[in-house]
């Protein structure tokens, strides 16, 4: 039988994470946006829509196993400008994020919650993907430096100067 009590327990801690991200993604996104940095911003808010899909899978186990959805924050957003810092930031969510999920995976398995287990390892392999997507954009900001940040910041001066 599955102890309900212990899944809808690990289903809104992923909730809040996930809530957590989402804003802070969307922070970014809004931010990378006006500086000219389009195509990291439109990364930003591509993650920021997936975790908002995360949540809705979560909440809608949590109703199925007759639970309350709790809609918190893990933590406010943080308040960060600097390109660099904002993908290592998400790296961490993300990292943070895998560790957690592969936790409640086992928890939940040794509660006998096979599907809730399953629900956790499916968006586990989504958040490895947004990790290693950040890793792959602080090797670039490494290895280019203030060129890859100008060469986004030029294809949006030549999409802007196209609307005129």
């Amino acid at each position: 039988m599955i102890k309900r009590e212990k899944s809808i327990e690990l289903l809104n801690k992923a909730i809040a994470g996930e809530m957590t991200a989402l804003n802070q993604y969307m922070y970014f996104h809004f931010l990378l946006e006006d500086m000219g940095y389009d195509y990291l911003a439109a990364y930003f808010k591509r993650t920021a829509i997936a975790e908002m899909i995360h949540v809705e899978k979560f909440a809608e186990r949590i109703l199925f196993l007759k639970g309350e959805v709790e809609m918190e924050y893990a933590k406010k957003v943080e308040k960060i400008h600097d390109v660099k810092e904002m993908l290592k930031y998400a790296e961490g969510l993300e990292m943070q994020t895998i560790i957690d999920y592969n936790n409640y995976a086992k928890i939940c398995s040794d509660e006998s919650d096979a599907t809730t287990k399953k629900l956790f390892e499916n968006i586990l392999l989504e958040e490895e993907d947004h990790q290693d997507h950040f890793d792959t954009e602080i090797d670039n900001m490494r290895n280019f430096g203030d060129k890859y940040l100008a060469l986004q910041s030029i294809e949006h001066s030549k999409n802007a100067a196209q609307k005129i």
